[in-house]
């Protein structure tokens, strides 16, 4: 007896689907298949199938981002060529 099934029709960012149709290609699957193995995860352990957090930094890591953001812009900044060549400066 064929399973009987049904359409879902949801809006997604282009970006994002994308991504995950070369995704699921390289895991050989299609997108229907692949959202049919979430759903039935989601049903099996009842509940989303992985963690969903809000990982929000804390003060420190937004001030570490946002030095490494200014760093990243001031020419006067000295860059290296490689890791080797930075760890050869740290030394000396």
């Amino acid at each position: 007896m064929t399973a009987q099934t049904s359409n879902v029709s949801f809006r997604i960012d282009t970006n994002v689907k994308n991504q995950a149709d070369r995704l699921f290609s390289e895991l050989g699957l299609n997108m229907t298949t692949a959202f049919n193995i979430f759903l039935r995860q989601a049903i099996r352990e009842g509940s989303i199938p992985f963690s969903v957090t809000v990982n929000t930094p804390n003060a420190e890591t937004i001030a570490a981002l946002l030095e490494a953001e200014r760093i990243g812009r001031d020419p006067s900044v000295k860059r290296y060529s490689d890791v080797e060549e930075a760890l050869r400066e740290l030394k000396s």
